[in-house]
């Protein structure tokens, strides 16, 4: 289970880039609403670096849904096929996945090079939008990683459910057997 350990700090840390991201996103919008209604004046670019912060929490909350699979999913069709058979859906679906995450990757990519070849700006402070665009497909490209990894675990005979029971394991507090 030495894989499962690996794949669960790997997970941590992307869902501490995630919280993190969303966290800026909060102080960004709370800070700038404050100075908007309280001082007339709001933070410049607020919407802009909001958006730009929104798209890279998600994209890198679907990182962590890639290794995790702890999404909400119905499974109704795969619970009633025997475990082998479940296994082949779950690894074509998760294939499926894979393809339609690498051509989000590889759109995303497309989009940060042209942003960067365009020197496309902020409205307010003229910041450049590429490394901002850079951090969502920084999510985008983790994604299709993780994904990898879950297909990998699934071929080798790995169950969705088992990563599932090793983070909810990890997760608890000592003594809460």
């Amino acid at each position: 289970m030495r894989i499962w350990s690996a794949l669960e700090a790997v997970s941590l840390a992307i869902e501490k880039v995630a919280g993190g991201l969303l966290a800026a996103i909060t102080v960004l919008i709370v800070a700038s609403a404050i100075g908007r209604y309280v001082f007339a004046s709001p933070i410049p670019d607020a919407f802009d670096i909001s958006r730009f912060l929104l798209g890279a929490t998600i994209l890198w909350g679907f990182a962590s849904v890639g290794l995790r699979g702890s999404h909400i999913k119905v499974d109704l069709f795969a619970e009633l096929l025997p475990p082998a058979a479940r296994r082949v859906v779950d690894f074509f679906a998760w294939s499926v996945l894979l393809v339609f995450t690498v051509l989000l990757a590889w759109k995303m990519f497309a989009r940060v090079m042209s942003a960067a070849a365009s020197g496309e700006a902020t409205f307010d402070l003229r910041l450049p939008a590429w490394p901002m665009l850079a951090l969502i497909w920084a999510g985008a490209a983790v994604s299709v990683i993780a994904i990898v990894a879950r297909l990998v675990a699934i071929a080798r005979g790995s169950t969705l459910e088992a990563f599932e029971d090793a983070g909810a394991h990890v997760a608890r507090e000592p003594g809460d057997e």
